[in-house]
């Protein structure tokens, strides 16, 4: 007895959606894992006066569709400050603020971090 070539393609379809929704379901997974290395690393390497710039990073979960999730990684209520930090800044009175960079080498960690987690996370199975 023999499988027809209809009920083989379709095991072939089931078989893709079912690994469609894992991957989907582990990208998700790292997603979120990468966007609190961001924001951990930030909150490390923020400039600390008081300290409550660095406590203010925060995650937003902007979006989330069947096969991907989009998160914000952002300062609640001294969003003011970021770029000024991060690139420095002229002075009132002449001579300018140095750059104090923590957000893009957060960036570059959390980049690395979710590829690295992704590929790990789908060659486990």
């Amino acid at each position: 007895m023999g499988i027809t070539s209809d009920k083989l393609a379709q095991e072939i379809v089931d078989g893709l959606k079912e690994f469609s929704e894992e991957v989907a379901h582990d990208v998700k997974a790292a997603t979120q894992d990468a966007a609190e290395v961001v924001q951990s690393e930030i909150r490390t390497n923020a400039p600390k006066d008081t300290g409550a710039y660095a406590r203010s990073w925060t995650i937003t979960k902007v979006a989330e569709r069947p096969h991907s999730v989009t998160f914000a990684i952002h300062s609640k209520n001294r969003y003011q400050l970021a770029h000024l930090l991060e690139r420095g800044h002229a002075k009132r009175n002449g001579g300018r603020v140095p750059a104090q960079p923590h957000i893009a080498n957060a960036e570059d960690k959390g980049i690395e971090f979710l590829e690295r987690e992704i590929r790990r996370r789908i060659e486990s199975g």
